[in-house]
């Protein structure tokens, strides 16, 4: 009777470990919120979420935009983010080619929202300020579709360039105020000045009276300026109050090309860890250069193998399936 006992304790045990790992991150999760520098899950505890950025959805990288990848990367890769970068500005873009654009977004974000992982609608564009009216168009259709669906984060302006943080305030302001009509509660992520990595000066001007605001910060692993100094500026701008969020970095330099650096990109791995910084790693394409994560030719539609994988992509693979167990 016992060993009976001991047997069914360790079976039900067993049991419950195996439902546990099968729950999806966003079961886990629910509704993410930030509070003070850290965004926390639906029981407050500070929640990290590690994943993959489609490329831009035009050229080369739109072929991945389908439910066969998605499904891929979250079975395989292990992810429990995906960064949808809608392209807004080029040819083919958003702004010439809406219909194609949104269709190509919806296929995957709902895709995501199916697999229970979190996905960061990016409206990837440089110049977002001079498509303001654009930009809340878009964000309206988007917040009115996936009010309240715990999967969904936006993301409102990927990278500026050379505008001030005054400019990108502003920007930001107006189109925050376009989802909070319709999204009360989903985390909104701002840009930063320069490429998304100026957060100490946003972080000395926040954006105040709404909540669930997380900055942009972005960084290529293995480039020589993007090190020390630019780890500092983010550091203090926890330091000042402020959450980021990783929503682009890569293993390369910021020209997508360059060295892979291991021990340079470890560097940046275990300073996310320590800071429980969530990410998404830039990108699911296989153009030929060092930020690609497969090698000309990959399937488009997921299933890769390892020979179909550039360093980078089979180093995030090993990483990811290691922290997202």
């Amino acid at each position: 009777m016992k060993i009976s006992f001991v047997f069914s304790a360790l079976l039900l045990f067993i049991c419950l470990n195996s439902m546990a790992k099968q729950r999806s991150p966003v079961q886990i999760n629910g509704a993410l919120q930030i509070k003070g520098n850290q965004m926390v899950n639906n029981a407050g505890i500070s929640s990290q979420l590690r994943g993959i950025s489609l490329s831009w959805s035009l050229w080369g990288g739109k072929k991945y935009y389908n439910t066969k990848v998605v499904d891929w990367l979250t079975k395989d890769f292990k992810i429990s983010l995906l960064r949808a970068s809608m392209g807004v500005q080029p040819d083919g873009g958003y702004l010439k080619n809406r219909e194609e654009q949104l269709k190509l977004m919806t296929t995957v974000i709902d895709q995501a929202i199916k697999n229970g992982i979190y996905v960061l609608i990016d409206w990837h564009d440089h110049n977002a300020e001079q498509h303001l009216e654009e930009s809340k168009a878009f964000f309206t259709i988007m917040a009115q579709k996936y009010s309240g669906i715990p999967n969904v984060i936006y993301e409102i302006y990927n990278e500026p360039a050379k505008q001030s943080w005054d400019i990108v305030k502003a920007y930001s302001v107006e189109v925050i105020k376009t989802i909070r009509q319709y999204d009360k509660i989903n985390v909104i992520v701002v840009g930063s000045p320069r490429w998304d990595q100026d957060v100490d000066i946003a972080a000395a001007d926040p954006i105040t009276g709404f909540d669930n605001l997380v900055y942009s910060f972005h960084f290529y692993a293995s480039d020589p300026n993007h090190q020390e100094k630019l780890r500092a500026k983010a550091e203090l701008a926890l330091k000042l109050g402020i959450a980021l969020f990783v929503t682009e970095w890569g293993v390369g330099e910021s020209n997508g090309n360059g060295e892979f650096n291991r021990e340079k990109t470890a560097v940046w791995m275990e300073w996310m860890e320590k800071n429980r910084l969530s990410w998404a790693i830039w990108n699911v394409t296989d153009k030929k250069e060092t930020t690609a994560l497969m090698l000309p030719g990959a399937s488009i539609e997921g299933g890769w193998k390892e020979d179909d994988l550039t360093d980078g992509g089979k180093y995030i693979r090993t990483e990811l399936r290691k922290l997202n167990k």
